[in-house]
């Protein structure tokens, strides 16, 4: 989509699509709230609610016996939507709680200046108030799973919360946002198990070096005002060597997927799913230009079709196990 250039015009982030329904349904003054959450943004929460789809449906097929029942080998229905709102209420949150932590830095980038904060049309008290009501929606939604879940969930917000100040440390910010960001690959299989096991290990470790290649594709776009800034990043460090890293961080994520799926005992058409991931992310490494940023958000934003791809591929595998038997 078109986006709006220029901080002053219409209350557009610089960045932001125009033609969003969060600009013809909203309010204008709705908009900055609209904007701290990127819900006019929505890849933020499909690359979040990603690896916690993965754990519940790979949960249900995991150790699949002859006789189960087709909604057995399917994930829940009501996991999956409880997913889908915490995963938006919370990306929403981490990006309220980023922008407030980042309000200097995001001052002197020129694709953050118009963002809310730093355009001054939202204060910081107003953006703090926001942050707790959408940090209530995901606590009424984490309520909702076994005391495990709910325990494991609230120990993800140390990493959340720490996430935002690595950049002034460290080339690897990216890294912590891959623990973050995956956690729910350990969600899902405690919602459904009430533990961790293995195969969720596994998932959780390959969406880590998924989140942090993918990550760093976007990274590329603010390379020269971070360097400028002073600020860290794996598109820094890892400069015009990226592609030989992405390989590397990428197929390090699909063998763990590979591995998760064989440990669980899931049926072999799940790794349909990661092949056809595997296929999609090496042309994501093929085509991309480190020096171009409108191709690196591009490419970036295409991570939402790798996870319906392993996603599917999962669910696909239950409904082989249910559908195998019944052809004798």
């Amino acid at each position: 989509m078109d986006t709006i250039q220029s901080r002053n015009v219409q209350g557009r982030v610089a960045d932001a699509p125009s033609g969003h329904w969060v600009y013809k349904i909203l309010p204008r003054p709705a908009w900055g709230f609209a904007q701290l959450a990127r819900w006019d943004r929505p890849i933020g929460w499909w690359l979040l609610l990603w690896p916690c789809w993965w754990s519940a449906a790979l949960a249900a097929v995991a150790y699949a016996r002859e006789g189960d029942t087709l909604l057995s080998l399917l994930p829940s229905p009501y996991h999956i939507v409880l997913f889908l709102i915490g995963a938006i209420a919370m990306r929403g949150a981490g990006c309220t709680y980023n922008d407030i932590v980042d309000i200097r830095i995001d001052e002197q980038v020129e694709r953050t200046r118009s963002r809310p904060l730093p355009s001054g049309r939202v204060t910081k008290k107003q953006a703090w108030a926001f942050l707790v009501a959408q940090s209530l929606v995901g606590l009424v939604v984490l309520l909702q799973f076994n005391s495990f879940a709910i325990l494991l969930g609230l120990a993800s917000l140390g990493v959340v919360a720490l996430y935002p100040f690595m950049k002034r440390f460290t080339n690897w910010p990216q890294l912590v946002l891959g623990f973050a960001f995956s956690w729910g690959a350990l969600m899902g299989w405690a919602a459904a198990f009430g533990d961790i096991d293995g195969p969720a290990v596994l998932l959780y470790i390959g969406a880590i070096l998924w989140t942090i290649g993918y990550d760093t594709i976007y990274a590329h776009q603010d390379k020269e005002d971070d360097a400028l800034v002073g600020i860290g990043s794996t598109a820094l460090f890892m400069g015009k060597h990226t592609k030989l890293w992405l390989s590397g961080l990428y197929g390090g994520a699909l063998i763990l997927f590979a591995y998760a799926i064989a440990a669980a005992q899931a049926p072999m058409p799940a790794l349909a799913g990661v092949v056809a991931a595997g296929i999609h992310m090496a042309r994501q490494i093929t085509v991309l230009d480190i020096d171009n940023p409108t191709q690196c958000l591009a490419l970036f934003k295409s991570n939402k079709t790798v996870g319906w791809m392993i996603f599917l591929g999962i669910v696909g595998s239950g409904l082989w196990a249910w559908i195998k038997p019944l052809l004798g």
